[in-house]
């Protein structure tokens, strides 16, 4: 008994320490990260360096822990807007000479990217340089990268021009093979959506709206960079169907890019640029460090009237929501938040959104309509703003979206996941016991009831209705109107525009220039929300093999069958009607 009450009282000891030194680091992590840094210095005849491999969000998002406070975040300052803003800032900047964009590998959206194009170009106009080197440019980043005033490619390097091409996962042989099935709950004609879950491939009427959209982005593209590069958009149209590009030699001739040299040419010919002795360093800053220090440096605070900005990222689902969740409870107060400031003159919702829980868009569709009562409402749509994250769009006074944003889908469907079949196929058997005919509802474990599926088919019809009337009254059509463009059907932001689903095309300049007008206020400063509030046991989630297991499952089935599990998954989470595309359209 004493070696066992040794043994215990050695597993209490070592749990004690572990859990001591787990929050000693915690805490010294917390105070070192607490203290203040020192800003970053720029020197004279500096070099921005337009590193974006951690730029992945519009806003990087501040989270408060209620009951750990020394944990809360300080001010990030590495999201999208950060880096546009500190690229106005360097235009007058006079220690900052240009912009060097090497190797750059970019996780950026199309409209996203088109943002930060837009803001390269207006930076060029203050006569500073952008320089860009690679050796090799993927399609969206030479669309980016052919804002410079010279493009470089290493000699042996590659360069993709080649148009846009989608591709769509289909389910419908694998819910065979493996017994599990989709049970599609969907709007009368509302199809093209949910296609993966019942078809093998692609319906002519899909494809023709893929087709559509797929082209209006790529003209947004080829326009830009025919325009930078003085290339007729025939040519360049001639140019990507012959692949006429693709080698460092090919490009040059057709004048895609300027210099075929090695990195160190590209180095050598900025120090010439800046007047630098050969044999000497140029200096540099790069632009999260700079972003980090216009930020903490630019702003007013004496400026008392405030344009609100609410980002909305990622997909739309229940509880406080993080930095790529919507949740209505981060959104809600959000907007309570805005609506109370009298110093609030406008907000501006940035959405970047496929869509998601339709109740949540309902909640947050509403405390945007209690609060377009008391100040006006500015959309900038950047990515997506489709389905769920066009419900919560539609009642703005403007709404603003980039030419090749992705928009509409007004539609939803519930999908119900069933294991019927995989279940007889392992020999695993059910029975059910009830007081009344509908008791039991739904069970993965048994054939969808026509009952259930009638009753799941009224609520189906009466949320599309809903979103189909919110639609109307916000943009003043009448339902026929949204119900023929609707009905599940993508459409890019230019497409948007002519149908009456968006305002203008424009970036998030133009959409806080809108609000500011519509608030009446000429001088203002930027308030980002939402802050998000989390928990101890927040933290603790975050800790763990979750993270550990998800690289390991990925490093053994390979990337592209992880996302194929990722997307079964999802699917088997979903809970509720969807307001949401219920298909990645993965655009290459």
């Amino acid at each position: 008994m004493r070696f066992l009450g040794n043994v215990l009282a050695t597993i209490v000891g070592l749990f004690i320490f572990c859990m001591i030194f787990f929050f000693g680091i915690i805490l010294i992590g917390a105070i070192a990260g607490s203290g203040d840094s020192e800003t970053v210095s720029v020197k004279s005849n500096s070099v921005i360096e337009l590193d974006l491999s951690k730029i992945n969000y519009d806003y990087a998002g501040k989270t408060n822990y209620d009951d750990m406070p020394f944990l809360n975040d300080k001010d990030k300052h590495d999201g999208l807007f950060d880096v546009i803003n500190a690229i106005e800032y360097a235009k007058t900047d006079s220690d900052i000479k240009g912009i060097s964009i090497l190797n750059n590998f970019s996780n950026l959206g199309m409209a996203q990217t088109k943002a930060l194009r837009d803001a390269l170009e207006d930076f060029k106009k203050s006569g500073k340089f952008i320089y860009s080197y690679a050796d090799v440019y993927s399609q969206k980043d030479y669309y980016l990268n052919s804002v410079a005033n010279t493009i470089y490619l290493n000699p042996i390097g590659e360069l993709e021009f080649k148009g846009l091409s989608a591709e769509l996962m289909f389910f419908k042989d694998l819910q065979e093979k493996s017994g599990v099935k989709m049970e599609v709950i969907r709007h009368g004609k509302y199809k093209s959506a949910v296609e993966p879950f019942l078809e093998n491939k692609m319906s002519d009427a899909n494809r023709e709206q893929t087709t559509q959209l797929l082209t209006s982005v790529w003209n947004s593209v080829v326009t830009d960079v025919a325009a930078s590069r003085k290339i007729s958009v025939a040519r360049l149209n001639q140019v990507a169907d012959g692949l006429l590009a693709r080698t460092p030699q090919m490009a040059k001739a057709e004048k895609l890019i300027d210099v075929i040299a090695y990195e160190d040419v590209y180095h050598n010919d900025i120090k010439k640029a800046l007047k630098v002795a050969a044999d000497e360093d140029y200096e540099k800053v790069l632009i999260e460090d700079y972003a980090e220090k216009v930020a903490s440096t630019s702003k007013d605070y004496s400026t008392k009237d405030k344009i609100a900005i609410i980002y909305a990222q990622g997909e739309i689902g229940s509880g406080e929501g993080d930095v790529n969740l919507i949740g209505e409870g981060a959104m809600r107060r959000s907007l309570q938040e805005a609506r109370a400031d009298k110093n609030v003159k406008s907000v501006v919702l940035r959405i970047d959104s496929p869509g998601g829980s339709a109740l949540t868009s309902e909640l947050i569709w509403r405390e945007i309509e209690l609060t377009k009562k008391v100040k006006p409402i500015v959309v900038s749509m950047g990515n997506y703003a489709a389905s769920g994250g066009y419900y919560i769009a539609c009642n703005a006074n403007k709404i603003f979206a980039e030419a090749n944003t992705i928009t509409g889908s007004i539609g939803v469907f519930g999908v119900l996941p069933n294991f019927t079949v995989a279940a007889d196929k392992i020999g695993l058997d059910i029975e059910q016991v009830k007081t009344h005919t509908n008791a039991a509802g739904y069970s993965p474990f048994m054939p969808l009831d026509e009952n259930y599926r009638g009753f799941a088919q009224e609520g189906v019809e009466k949320i599309y209705s809903t979103f189909v009337n919110r639609v109307a009254a916000g943009r003043k059509l009448t339902f026929e109107q949204v119900d023929a463009i609707g009905q599940g059907r993508v459409w890019s932001g230019q497409d948007a525009l002519r149908i009456g689903l968006v305002d203008k095309i424009g970036g998030m300049d133009e959409a806080i220039k809108e609000a500011a007008k519509l608030g009446k206020t000429s001088k203002y400063r930027i308030q980002n929300f939402p802050e998000y509030e989390k928990s101890f046991e927040d933290v603790l989630a975050q800790f763990g093999f979750a993270q550990s297991r998800q690289a390991i499952i990925k490093e053994e089935i390979g990337e592209q069958n992880y996302k194929v599990l990722q997307q079964i998954k999802q699917m088997t989470n979903q809970k509720g009607v969807q307001a949401r595309m219920a298909y990645e359209l993965k655009i290459n």
